[in-house]
């Protein structure tokens, strides 16, 4: 999970860590679907929309063919999850490999994905926990400038920003300090023409970048914004921030019981994954209202998954 979604423990959250069935703060417990046999599969997500659609999506496929299976979504940051993964009282959530080694496990991520699926496959082994394949679609931080600025100066990497004469960064109060934002575009890129501006809710940061207040933004790449013809999004051409593969983080002990048949649905998932169809997805939970859900469940019959 990118640093932008990372959320303070409240003292209700590390309660809520010894009793995730009790769990509020939106998530759901539904009942386990008839199938294969076998205790329900434990389907968990993180609180925010893609990661709830992801969750949705692989669930869903696992019930259409036949696997029992019990949601608890919209549960939190990994400071919450990771203790009921690691247990098993959580059995199947989707990570995003950069942020799972930084955030999860305090690691420098390789920066590539198979490397980055390697490396975090090594970290989760001594916790019972396996990864299946992971997918093309990524879930990362993204810098956007106005896309008639980028015409106009000719800007079309984090890099080219050296070209103006001024640079403000708008981030939430962590990116000041954070290698992949604020700390990378003076440390890595060597933009001696930056500053720092923090504006913590991603709705006013791009107030202020179409208001010409402030001149570059990070979105996640599934936001609309990164996909928005008013925007360009800057190619980090010296690899600042990591992949952000999405992968399915499972129990050994399911992975072991369920075989080969449960990987291959699962797998089947995540080959057909994009960044440009997640972006629309969360589109239409975001933008549009539609129930997570509903959006998984259309997306999985469209691709013969259900």
């Amino acid at each position: 999970m990118r640093w932008s979604r990372t959320i303070r423990i409240t003292a209700s959250a590390a309660v809520a860590v010894l009793g995730l069935t009790a769990c509020g703060g939106g998530g759901t417990d539904q009942p386990a679907a008839p199938g294969k046999g076998g205790a329900p599969i434990v389907v968990a997500s993180f609180n925010f929309t893609d990661s709830q659609i992801l969750a949705e999506i692989y669930a869903g496929a696992l019930e259409a063919k036949g696997y029992p299976v019990t949601r608890k979504l919209n549960l939190g940051s990994r400071e919450l999850i990771y203790p009921s993964l690691k247990s098993g009282e959580l059995q199947f959530i989707p990570e995003y490999q950069g942020s799972a080694i930084t955030t999860g496990f305090g690691k420098e991520p390789v920066k590539d994905a198979k490397g980055e699926h390697d490396q975090l496959a090594k970290l989760f082994e001594p916790d019972g926990i396996g990864l299946l394949d992971y997918a093309p679609a990524e879930d990362k931080n993204t810098y956007i400038v106005k896309a008639d600025l980028a015409q106009s100066k000719g800007i079309a990497t984090i890099g080219d920003l050296k070209k103006l004469d001024k640079v403000v960064l708008a981030g939430g109060p962590e990116c000041e300090k954070r290698l992949t934002c604020f700390k990378g575009f003076t440390d890595i890129y060597k933009l001696t023409n930056a500053s720092f501006q923090t504006v913590q809710e991603i709705g006013p940061r791009v107030q202020q970048l179409n208001s010409g207040a402030v001149t570059v933004i990070p979105v996640d790449s599934v936001s609309p914004s990164a996909g928005d013809p008013k925007y360009v999004a800057l190619k980090d051409d010296l690899n600042m921030v990591p992949t952000e593969n999405v992968v399915p983080a499972v129990s050994k002990k399911v992975l072991d019981a369920r075989g080969a048949d449960f990987a291959a649905v699962v797998n089947a998932v995540s080959a057909k994954l994009s960044t440009d169809g997640m972006r629309e997805l969360n589109k239409r939970v975001d933008s549009d209202g539609e129930p997570a859900a509903d959006v998984a469940k259309d997306w999985l019959s469209q691709q013969g998954l259900a």
